[in-house]
């Protein structure tokens, strides 16, 4: 698929995010709008899955270890066609299929629960270490987010996928720089991340989430790593597409009103 159809699609992706996160009422807009380029690549460029066969066994394993921003995996599985699109409308309401937190054993295309952070990334770990001892040549993504790196459980799964040589494991971080309570660097500083990961015996790729060029070059790069992990460092900017949101702290988890709506869906949109 050519740059120019996948920034289409991350439109409707992040028209997908606004919307539903309105209609219910509740949701985390920001860091789903800063993702949703990483994760319109995974599924439209890079990953090897089958939307009428979710459960395929040698389909590419996705975990969303910031489960918060589920509206954001939601939308591209409904874009790409796992299920309906008037299933988004569903979203945190009772009796609805799409739950505040990502729920595999409900949704199709959604390969592990998640939504306490730190979490993902272990069973990421996990599902990388399995498919190497069925000799399965599926690959396991897992996108985390960058204050999400402040629980020491990441650490402990970094140092196991090296250990194991897991290089069919490919981290991707949301490095947008907030989290709910402010800046990481004043809450908890995460820095210097590349080193860090250096350290613990990972191949580390920087690149912009939002570039899709630069995507596709880190990608490509953790394809041909072999003998250890990758993580790919990806800047990206929190509430990306809406002038108000972006770099807002505040919109971490809030709704937007009807009028932010929609001026939002026209900035993304135009």
């Amino acid at each position: 698929m050519n740059k120019e159809n996948l920034v289409s699609l991350s439109k409707n992706v992040r028209k997908n995010i606004i919307e539903m996160i309105y209609e219910s009422k509740s949701g985390h807009p920001g860091g789903s709008l800063s993702c949703a380029d990483i994760l319109t690549y995974l599924y439209y460029e890079e990953m090897n899955v089958d939307v009428n066969n979710p459960k395929w066994d040698k389909r590419d394993r996705f975990v969303l270890s910031k489960g918060h921003a589920a509206p954001a995996l939601y939308s591209v599985l409904a874009e790409k066609g796992f299920f309906s699109k008037e299933e988004l409308k569903t979203l945190r309401k009772t009796g609805g299929l799409l739950q505040g937190h990502p729920d595999s054993k409900h949704i199709p295309g959604v390969d592990v629960s998640t939504g306490s952070l730190g979490q993902g990334i272990s069973n990421a770990v996990g599902m990388a270490l399995g498919l190497k001892a069925q000799s399965n040549n599926a690959r396991v993504y897992v996108v985390l987010g960058d204050g999400e790196l402040q629980e020491g459980i990441v650490w402990e799964a970094a140092m196991a996928a090296a250990h194991y040589k897991l290089d069919n494991l490919v981290a991707i971080v949301d490095f947008n720089g907030l989290q709910i309570d402010g800046k990481n660097e004043e809450v908890m500083s995460i820095n210097p991340l590349d080193e860090k990961f250096k350290g613990f015996g990972f191949n580390v790729i920087k690149c912009s989430g939002h570039d899709y060029d630069e995507l596709d070059k880190a990608f490509k790069n953790a394809e041909e790593t072999k003998g250890k992990p990758t993580i790919i460092i990806a800047k990206t900017i929190k509430g990306k597409g809406v002038s108000f949101m972006e770099n807002q702290a505040g919109w971490h988890g809030q709704a937007p009103n009807e009028e932010q709506t929609k001026q939002a869906i026209m900035e993304i949109m135009k």
